[in-house]
């Protein structure tokens, strides 16, 4: 397990980008309880953001691809709009030790 960050880094209904061991990734935390997967859109295996930590729609309720505006479910990486329908995000496995994030590669 590779320690990621501090639960405390990703405030409620945000999202931050990392890149650990070269892989990129995008935790967020949403509804008290974190989801990470991998920062690649399954259309085109391109980072879901332009700008850094710009993973959610206008609401905050969606993961979206900035270059085709393709949209994901927070809680499952689902596509649920967009050329990648059906298709869903890397999920990254993880566990919450107190206030650390960890990750397992």
């Amino acid at each position: 397990m590779i320690k990621l960050c501090s639960t405390s880094d990703i405030p409620e209904g945000g999202a931050k980008g990392f890149e650990v061991q070269g892989k990129k990734l995008v935790a967020l935390n949403y509804r008290d309880q974190i989801y990470i997967y991998e920062n690649s859109c399954p259309h085109r295996s391109i980072p879901l953001e332009w700008q850094p930590d710009q993973f959610l729609d206008y609401e905050k309720t969606f993961i979206q691809c900035a270059t085709h505006g393709a949209l994901f479910k927070i809680d499952t990486g689902e596509c649920i709009a967009g050329p990648c329908v059906d298709d869903q995000l890397n999920k990254i496995e993880h566990r919450c030790q107190g206030d650390e994030i960890y990750i397992c590669l």
